[in-house]
């Protein structure tokens, strides 16, 4: 494939997704325990990995939307992203954090060119690091804050559901791709 098509900036604001049901993906943060963000992060990611083995993963359905390859790359990344982001808001007091543009991402590392297996391996890594990193927070730490560039302030408990939510958000990406194949 050559290059996509450089996408639309995605301006929407979606900390929305950290109070409230995602009508698409239908992922609800409400019910979110902190005991259970390990487990949901294993089994969202295990669904995207799985669908970067599949044959074709690579063939966008539509120029505009990403490829079962693209997603799993992204949320490669993300996995990555968040658990550096987790840590700096055990370690730091209120970190702020650095603009991240995943489109400018997946340009800049032409997601669509990459080895599928090696993205779901590194996908595999990534998601048992960030769910470990998770499940070693303690209690009294769950309120901790950090920000983003654009003001949002987290907590550790909103910045995990916030993370979840991005996870469900692709796994669902990729399943509504497989069944329109």
């Amino acid at each position: 494939m050559s290059t996509p098509p450089v996408p639309q900036p995605d301006d929407k604001d979606w900390t929305w997704a950290i109070r409230e049901p995602c009508p698409d993906c239908g992922f609800d943060p409400r019910g979110v325990r902190p005991a259970d963000v390990p487990d949901l992060a294993r089994r969202y990611t295990a669904t995207v990995a799985a669908a970067a083995r599949r044959p074709g993963a690579n063939a966008r359905l539509t120029p505009a939307t990403w490829s079962a390859l693209e997603y799993a790359c992204h949320v490669r990344d993300v996995c990555e992203l968040f658990d550096q982001r987790l840590h700096r808001m055990l370690d730091e007091d209120d970190p702020l954090f650095a603009n991240w543009d995943q489109d400018e991402t997946a340009l800049e590392q032409r997601y669509w060119e990459q080895d599928p297996h090696e993205v779901a391996r590194r996908l595999d890594a990534n998601a048992e690091r960030i769910a470990s990193s998770f499940a070693d927070v303690r209690a009294d730490q769950w309120d901790r804050p950090g920000r983003r560039s654009n003001g949002s302030v987290f907590t550790v408990d909103t910045f995990a559901r916030y993370f979840l939510h991005d996870l469900a958000h692709h796994a669902w990406d990729v399943r509504e791709r497989a069944s329109r194949q």
